[in-house]
């Protein structure tokens, strides 16, 4: 699509609503599926990727974690109001819990643990699954209940959110719990980078 200069509201124009710069938010957690996806087949790809399969493992939870909770802050208070959205949000909710769960249950290990790619396939197979559910249910619920210039204002916000919001650990952040804290106990990578997202600081999670 080409770009014109001299009439504003041409499609294909940065203030226009089909532009790439200015997506709606079913666009934008599209392109969050796309991402994931590339990231689990370099993951997979031991050939090309075999010293960086840990980051990227760590990559891909930061980038699921950001996706959810975009996803409950802006997409399924909207759903649950339409009409069968409700379900639809229930189930898409538990479909988070069970990703959450094995995403815990990888970011401590290293790509040479035995279990790594164990858990690293149940948790592709969840995400991949919950990704065509939002595609059949979720995203036409979300396209009915909302009209799209609401659309694209959401679509705005979890764009300037992902653009403001911490991606790595911040440098001085502590990694040894307190003395009154037993070792351990201390919050793993998805616990932190969810109270980042909820409680955004310039200094990272």
């Amino acid at each position: 699509m080409s770009i014109t200069e001299d009439t504003p509201d041409s499609p294909g124009t940065p203030d226009s609503p089909d532009s790439p710069d200015n997506p709606d938010v079913i666009a934008v957690l599209r392109g969050d599926h796309q991402h994931v996806e590339e990231l689990f087949n370099k993951v997979q790809d031991h050939a090309r990727y075999r010293n960086r399969r840990k980051e990227l493992a760590d990559q891909v939870i930061i980038e699921l974690v950001r996706h959810m909770v975009a996803e409950e802050q802006y997409v399924y208070p909207i759903v649950r109001e339409a009409v069968g959205g409700q379900a639809v949000a229930d189930h898409a909710v538990s479909a988070n819990a069970a990703a959450e769960a094995l995403m815990k249950q990888l970011e401590p290990l290293e790509a040479t643990d035995e279990v790594f790619d164990r858990v690293l396939i149940k948790l592709m197979a969840v995400t991949r699954s919950h990704a065509e559910d939002e595609e059949a249910q979720l995203f036409p619920c979300l396209a009915a209940a909302c009209p799209a210039t609401e659309l694209r204002e959401l679509g705005g916000k979890v764009q300037a959110d992902k653009a403001v919001r911490p991606t790595r650990p911040h440098p001085a952040a502590v990694t040894t719990p307190p003395d009154n804290v037993p070792v351990g106990s201390e919050p793993g990578l998805v616990d932190r980078l969810r109270d980042a997202l909820a409680h955004p600081t310039e200094g990272g999670y």
